[in-house]
């Protein structure tokens, strides 16, 4: 198969291009980073170098494949983050439509049942409209909860200050996911065949942020590691000092009280996986560890 795979050699992107590269698949991968095109072409894989805002340049590079995997990077420098995302999806859906690519499987989270009190998620929740306006091509949305990897920001917190936390409680409860589990999914369905639009939800180990704390803080020497809840002005304090720019902390911390009401994953309880990712957080918690101590 011809596979077209948009996040360059991202935490998805970088494991899925390798797999479908080990299978055998012909894969062109997007970036808008020209420098990133030699480590593109290292996996074995096509380098497509332009912008996911232009539908020229993707209905030029979708067409003729048989299938592709969609996703909105992150925009810390968006004004507004949801326009950025609605603007990202409606350019995948015209070049979609003008391709004629038949198979799309897109990125999208838990909690994009919902088109409001979710942060970032809100804007995905838009572009799976989009994506599930379109005729003629069947759709797959990867539902994926809270990477992972998100802790090693918490990594200069616990070193300066022996405490890791947001605004939600340590009794929470926590759905999580490795970008692997993710990548290993994605590259099941490009790689079978599904009809219309659907959801896949993909979940690693579910549990909750001061278990998260404790497992850890075992690892990285330090048992006994508190998970602190902040309020939303401490989180939005410690966000800014960290210098994420005021439209995403006004998400994250937005998306924070969600995971604090359980709001979030009220459609994935209706939905659950047969089969989930298999990257426990114990497994996890060696590679935190790792990254903490290098």
């Amino acid at each position: 198969m011809k596979i077209i795979v948009t996040g360059s050699t991202g935490n998805i992107s970088k494991p899925l291009t390798q797999t479908l590269i080990a299978a055998g698949h012909n894969v062109t991968v997007i970036s808008s980073n020209a420098d990133k095109a030699a480590e593109i072409e290292s996996l074995g894989a096509k380098a497509a170098i332009g912008s996911l805002a232009d539908a020229d340049f993707l209905t030029q590079t979708f067409t003729g494949p048989d299938a592709l995997y969609a996703m909105v990077p992150p925009s810390f420098s968006a004004e507004s983050l949801r326009a950025y995302q609605n603007e990202t999806g409606k350019s995948y859906a015209e070049a979609i439509k003008r391709s004629g690519i038949k198979k799309v499987v897109a990125l999208s989270s838990i909690g994009a049942h919902l088109d409001s009190g979710v942060g970032p998620i809100k804007g995905i929740h838009d572009v799976e409209g989009i994506l599930s306006g379109l005729d003629g091509a069947a759709v797959k949305f990867i539902r994926a909860p809270f990477f992972y990897i998100n802790f090693f920001s918490n990594i200069p917190l616990i070193k300066h200050q022996g405490i890791i936390g947001s605004n939600y409680p340590a009794d929470a409860r926590l759905i999580m996911v490795h970008p692997k589990d993710i990548a290993a999914a994605i590259a099941e369905e490009l790689q079978q065949d599904f009809a219309g639009k659907s959801v896949r939800y993909i979940v690693s180990d579910e549990s909750t942020p001061g278990d998260v704390a404790a497992v850890l803080g075992e690892a990285i020497g330090k048992p006994g590691l508190p998970w602190i809840e902040f309020t939303d002005e401490q989180l939005a304090e410690g966000l800014q000092q960290a210098g994420v720019p005021p439209e995403m902390t006004r998400n994250f911390v937005e998306m924070g009280t969600a995971v604090k009401s359980g709001k979030i994953w009220e459609d994935y309880d209706k939905h659950k996986p047969a089969v989930s990712g298999k990257v426990s957080l114990q497994d996890f918690a060696k590679e935190f560890a790792e990254v903490y101590n290098a």
